[in-house]
């Protein structure tokens, strides 16, 4: 469309400067210039005329006068009487000549027309050959605008194996069977099976969906379609389902093959869920891939594959058999496809003899192929950024908390008073997630900011997949939220905004505990969730009708309060257990900025072995005093507790 717009107004503004050479072309050749009556009879009064040329026009007896001054200069003066001017030069004594009245010539009358008409209908079939014969190739062109977008590849061209997909082997397997169908059809046909006529990839993004697609078409050696939802839906009615008719066309004409639309929630959403259900043209698309994939019979060799994260929006006519047969769900690795995964990836990468990836990818817990890729990319730029030919683990590791939490901003400048309030806060997230049985490692505690908002952070180290959540363990995560700010109430007697985010976390576990999972024994198994995803056209509450009463909604806020309550009061005892490690790992904070888990753990070593305060393997400040048994602070003074100072209320958020 850019290319044909360029082309008309490159072809009006040759049409327009060949009009303009034709019309101002003579007065521009013409070198003399013209004067106005009283100039001419000055020029004659004083005798500057040295001799003129009288030309009359056809409408006699105007006309004009073309003369010759003394210094050469040459003019010209229109008049309405060629008589009277005549005789003004012979009263001047100026010799002249008389022209008969010009006529037109045959050049003007004939061949000028003629060659104007003829530029313009050259132009003209330039312009229409250029934009209707260029061939049906293009999908720029006005008579190729419900073409097919797609992009056909062959199984030479896609290098992408099954090989190359790492961490999804019973995804594979049942990917397999589509593979060994387009290779040897007559195998199936023989016993009347029938080869799924659609398998679609559900997974959260990153999962490897889309190259699981490329490995199939690599591994079948057939010609592959591929083409995004959104590519068929455009903003002129009937055009999406114009190019879902020619995708088809074509697939068909190039069978056995494989079509493959990614994002097909973008035209494949439920109908109807509009505002007042219209019938637009991503409706109309739709509709037409439904009759499309009804249409052609079976084991004809085409075979659609689509790639969602959200199937839960889809339309169910396009999900039910006939269509797309089979839904694999592609998910997150565990820790042998994590590996395997880094492995692949790790190919073109020199490691250094540090790097465990079996330990990284034990600590990658719910990271998907595309994140691993990601961290092990990142590694790989922070070593080129050092100026060394190999990652280490520390390229990793800095890798993994960048990508995790985001990029320190080690340039920030930070009060004492901001940074000992993120020391105790992030200390008390760390003290819970290391008693609590059920809770991760710590991996790293930090007072370094990472962005807005955020003074700090408390990084656990995963160590197994978990594949659902227990009541005890979503108990214990809302204790674990609650620590920086009970920490914050033990240490400062103040409270900051820092614990904005994990009270909101808290609350949204424990409010799903009780509407949801059916883990509350006063309200019992009931789903009072309202979210049940099924008007993602209206919005999550708009339209949304209470199907409970506002006595039971009392309830399910009580129970969320009492739930919170406890954890509260469950989070002040086992920091108060462990005031010793709170006040010791904050300090260590203060020096180091970072703690690692080994230098924490160090530290519960210390407070079970009676040496917590003496100069081991940690670093203690000179100016600090030794932390004795007897420093215990008196509960009836606040002004003798570790790290009181003024004007809490008026810091900034330390998480």
């Amino acid at each position: 469309m850019e290319n044909m717009k360029r082309g008309i107004v490159t072809y009006l503004i040759v049409l327009v400067a060949v009009v303009a050479a034709f019309v101002l072309l003579p007065g521009l050749l013409r070198s003399d210039s013209e004067v106005n009556t009283s100039t001419y009879q000055r020029y004659l009064k004083n005798g500057d005329i040295v001799e003129a040329q009288i030309n009359q026009n056809s409408e006699v007896p105007t006309g004009n006068v073309q003369f010759k001054l003394s210094d050469g200069t040459i003019g010209r003066v229109y008049v309405s009487d060629v008589k009277e001017a005549e005789e003004e030069l012979k009263a001047h004594k100026i010799s002249y000549t008389l022209d008969d009245v010009s006529r037109t010539g045959i050049f003007e009358a004939l061949i000028l027309p003629a060659l104007f008409t003829a530029v313009v209908v050259i132009l003209l079939i330039m312009f229409l050959g250029r934009s209707a014969g260029a061939g049906s190739a293009s999908n720029n062109r006005m008579m190729d605008f419900g073409k097919s977008h797609a992009k056909m590849t062959t199984g030479k061209d896609s290098h992408v194996r099954f090989a190359d997909v790492a961490g999804l082997q019973e995804e594979k397997e049942d990917l397999v069977e589509i593979v060994d169908f387009l290779k040897n059809p007559g195998k199936y046909t023989r016993v009347g099976a029938r080869i799924p006529k659609g398998v679609i990839l559900v997974g959260r993004p990153g999962t490897g969906k889309t190259l699981l697609a490329k490995a199939v078409a690599g591994e079948a050696d057939v010609p592959f379609f591929s083409i995004s939802g959104s590519d068929f839906v455009e903003m002129f009615v009937g055009v999406g389902a114009s190019r879902v008719r020619d995708l088809f066309a074509e697939a068909k004409k190039n069978a056995p093959c494989i079509v493959f639309i990614d994002e097909i929630d973008a035209v494949g959403r439920q109908r109807g869920a509009g505002m007042g259900g219209g019938h637009d043209e991503r409706e109309q698309t739709l509709n037409q891939l439904l009759v499309e994939m009804d249409g052609f019979g079976v084991n004809e060799g085409i075979i659609v594959m689509a790639a969602t994260n959200r199937v839960d929006i889809l339309d169910p006519a396009i999900l039910r058999p006939g269509r797309f047969d089979r839904k694999i769900t592609v998910g997150a690795p565990d820790v042998k496809g994590r590996e395997d995964i880094l492995r692949v990836h790790a190919r073109n990468k020199p490691l250094g003899d540090d790097v465990e990836l079996q330990q990284i990818a034990q600590t990658t817990a719910g990271f998907t192929g595309a994140d691993l890729e990601n961290l092990l990319n990142e590694a790989a730029i922070r070593a080129a950024k050092e100026q060394r030919a190999y990652v280490n683990q520390m390229d990793i590791k800095e890798s993994f908390i960048k990508v995790g939490v985001g990029t320190e901003k080690k340039s920030h400048v930070i009060s004492e008073k901001e940074k000992k309030i993120t020391a105790y806060h992030e200390t008390g997230h760390a003290i819970l997630f290391h008693v609590l049985d059920l809770m991760d490692p710590v991996y790293t505690i930090s007072i370094i900011p990472t962005g807005p908002g955020a003074a700090g952070y408390t990084m656990p180290q995963p160590e197994n997949d978990d594949m659902f959540m227990t009541k005890k363990k979503m108990i214990q995560q809302i204790i674990v939220d609650l620590g920086g700010r009970v920490a914050e109430e033990m240490i400062f007697d103040d409270i900051t905004t820092g614990a904005s985010q994990d009270i909101r976390q808290a609350t949204a576990t424990a409010r799903a505990m009780v509407t949801k999972y059916g883990m509350s024994a006063k309200l019992g198994l009931v789903n009072y969730d309202l979210d049940d995803g099924n008007e993602v056209f209206l919005g999550r509450d708009f339209g949304h009708t209470k199907t409970y009463s506002e006595s039971v909604a009392r309830e399910i806020d009580e129970e969320v309060r009492r739930i919170i309550d406890n954890c509260h009061r469950e989070a002040q005892r086992l920091i108060a257990e462990h005031r010793y490690v709170l006040d010791e790992c904050a300090r260590q904070l203060m020096i180091h900025e970072k703690l690692g888990r080994k230098e924490f753990e160090q530290i519960f070593e210390q407070e079970r072995a009676g040496t917590f305060g003496e100069k081991s393997g940690l670093l203690l400040p000179d100016s600090e005093a030794t932390v004795q048994d007897e420093r215990k602070p008196d509960k009836d003074s606040k002004d003798n507790r570790l790290g009181v100072f003024p004007g809490i209320g008026e810091l900034r958020t330390a998480d």
